[in-house]
């Protein structure tokens, strides 16, 4: 056929396929769960031209239009083919309501549905959502029936008389040879109660003593949000369940009673070919009380096994010891008045187990079985953050039954001083303000908190820092953050392809929301607010990395309880507030016998979303990417109870 006239040839017709391919439908990006009305407001567009100068429309649920604007100058390039994307800020829409942000023509868009309303009614609901999920998470006999319509039983009954076994020698796949070896004499603990770690069914001091202790922290500091006032997210039984179990992790005997000890870890990971471990098996929690009948090679899965840190009267692994004195303490304040005998126990094993703190570890610190699971290094904030919960425990005085006996100190001071001293050794070390607030450095709340006990206690001289260091030093992380934040298309303060994105996020929102707060500032406000943005849906994935936060979230997590008795759609039941690890550099695989496996196409929506570097999956298989656990939950209620308060 002769060509004539305009009409193309199939030249041409290729080239426009390819033209059309390279240039994708443009993309809004919002805080799917929204924005308070004071705050800053930005969202993202994605598109595959340069878009700057494009008006858009804010409309409210009735589709007028309350606001126009135009997209700002390109923020940097996501991937090929979203090379441009632009911020979308309207700051000056404030009347509480449910919006849209829409563009038409070539960047024709339209983003999700979100709220604006004061920042207690903005975050209410995730609020609520974040204590479901740890009650979802509980193990032992004091389960919450119907937790995110998922539970159905109690689980793990047999831990209440777990025996103790002497930590063994693994590889770096948790792997070891033979049978595990019990301590002598035998010697049986109450291993129950806690809550899960993650998707599988161990527990740990390394990340529930992080856990309980930021959530102890938000109970105190937001009794509005997350304690006694509270309507729907009161979480003071949620932390004392947690700080339970800590509480008897801690074997506090005399020396002539057998010596005080850490037990560190409840259940295994990994087995070997004669022995089952936790992580062989995809099942409920209630069948591992009976799991297997007699068969030998479940009895670590009916009977798990208990580790114990070290002999009797032995040092505690300095990061283990401050979280753990730091929990305790705060759970001496929030419940000497109401449980003064359970709060005096609380003070003692703190105390006690602060004093134990080995202060000059060599080797790998004490964390999981294997290490690798849980690669701490950095523990001076840990004991920063012991010393100064000891601090306010100590300086509130005795509770209804008086100071217990056995107690370290009742003089405040000495520990404010070691508060200081550790603060300090913390500002003069490698591990300075490279971190954000995570499980693996929580200088970001330890810091906060030694700024208002120096201001409580006057500003005692003698002191090894100051107010004034304190709040540098975390201007200095946060000014860290900013810096990947201007060179992040979506200006993010952390990598998107590192482990635990979705933390690092809740815990950059908490830092800039305190610095702010102890300076009497906004340095930092539309960089909190922003920072939650992104794990919340403003993100090249248009994604919430927070289950049921929002209106696209992960689906398929890798969870048991959520994958098999869940729903797999997103709609109820599912494992609402579950933080989920969020982008990563890598993707893994591997189908275990009881997944149901999802999705169960096994598509991939948020592929085309990926850059060479980092990398979302919504599969039951990726656990690197969409397993929740208890430590990447804890700093998302501070986050959003800051909001709520208007701290932003």
């Amino acid at each position: 056929m002769v060509a004539c006239g305009n009409t193309p040839d199939g030249a041409d017709l290729q080239a426009q396929g390819n033209a059309a391919r390279a240039t994708p439908a443009a993309l809004v990006r919002v805080n799917q769960v929204g924005y308070p009305a004071g705050a800053s407001k930005r969202a993202y567009l994605m598109a595959g031209a340069d878009a700057t100068g494009a008006a858009f429309t804010v409309r409210n649920a009735s589709n007028a239009i309350v606001f126009t604007g135009t997209v700002g100058a390109k923020l940097g390039s996501w991937n090929h083919p979203y090379l441009f994307v632009h911020p979308i800020d309207f700051g000056v829409v404030t009347a509480a309501g449910t919006y849209t942000i829409a563009l038409s023509g070539s960047f024709a868009a339209t983003s999700p549905a979100f709220k604006i309303d004061t920042g207690q009614n903005v975050y209410a609901q995730a609020l609520a959502n974040a204590l479901s999920f740890y009650q979802t998470e509980r193990d032992g006999a004091n389960y919450v029936p119907g937790a995110n319509g998922l539970r159905t039983a109690p689980a793990h009954l047999n831990d209440a008389t777990a025996r103790v076994y002497v930590t063994p020698a693994v590889n770096s796949s948790g792997h070891f040879s033979g049978d595990l070896t019990p301590v002598v004499p035998e010697l049986h603990v109450d291993g129950s109660g806690a809550w899960w770690d993650a998707g599988d069914y161990i527990k740990g001091v390394e990340t529930l003593s992080y856990a309980v202790a930021m959530l102890l922290h938000g109970t105190r500091e937001f009794p509005a949000q997350m304690g006694s006032a509270s309507v729907g997210a009161n979480f003071t039984s949620e932390v004392k369940f947690g700080a339970d179990f800590l509480l008897r992790m801690w074997d506090d005997r005399s020396p002539t009673d057998g010596g005080q000890a850490l037990y560190y870890q409840v259940g295994i990971g990994t087995g070997n070919s004669q022995i089952t471990g936790d992580h062989d098996l995809f099942r409920l929690p209630q069948e591992d009380d009976t799991f297997g009948g007699t068969d030998p090679r479940f009895r670590y899965i009916r009977n798990r096994p208990v580790f114990r840190a070290g002999p009797p009267d032995s040092l505690v692994s300095p990061n283990l010891a401050g979280r753990s004195a730091a929990a305790l303490a705060i759970a001496f304040q929030l419940f000497k008045s109401s449980d003064a005998a359970f709060a005096n126990k609380c003070l003692l094993a703190a105390q006690h187990l602060f004093a134990h703190a080995n202060t000059a570890p060599s080797g790998n610190l004490t964390t999981y079985v294997p290490f690798s699971f849980y690669p701490e290094t950095e523990w001076l904030s840990d004991l920063e953050l012991g010393a100064v919960e000891l601090y306010f425990a100590v300086a509130s005085g005795p509770g209804t039954a008086g100071w217990p006996a056995g107690l370290t100190t009742t003089d405040p001071l000495f520990y404010l001083r070691a508060a200081a001293h550790w603060a300090s050794a913390y500002m003069s070390s490698s591990d300075d303000a490279i971190d954000t607030l995570n499980l693996y450095d929580v200088s970001g709340i330890a810091h906060y908190d030694l700024h208002k006990a120096i201001a409580q206690a006057s500003a005692p001289a003698g002191l090894e820092t100051s107010q004034a260091a304190l709040v540098a030093d975390l201007k200095k992380a946060l000014d860290g953050a900013l810096a990947k934040a201007h060179a992040d298309a979506f200006e993010f303060g952390f990598p998107w392809s590192v482990w635990d994105t979705a933390s690092h996020g809740t815990g950059l929102a908490v830092m800039a929301s305190e610095y702010d707060e102890l300076t009497g500032t906004s340095a930092y406000a539309e960089w909190s607010g922003r920072w939650l943005g992104n794990i919340l849906g403003a993100n090249a994935w248009g994604s919430s990395f927070i289950v049921g936060d929002g209106t696209t979230f992960p689906h398929c997590i890798h969870h048991q309880v959520a994958n098999i008795t869940g729903a797999l759609d997103g709609t109820v039941p599912i494992l609402r507030g579950a933080v989920v690890e969020g982008p990563n550099g890598t993707l893994y695989q591997g189908f275990v016998t009881g997944m149901r496996n999802c999705p169960p196409d096994d598509s991939d929506p948020f592929a085309p979303f990926n850059s060479n570097q980092a990398k979302f999956k919504d599969d039951i298989e990726s656990f690197s990417t969409v397993e929740p656990a208890v430590d990447l939950s804890a700093t998302s209620p501070l986050a959003f109870a800051r909001q709520a308060a208007g701290r932003f």
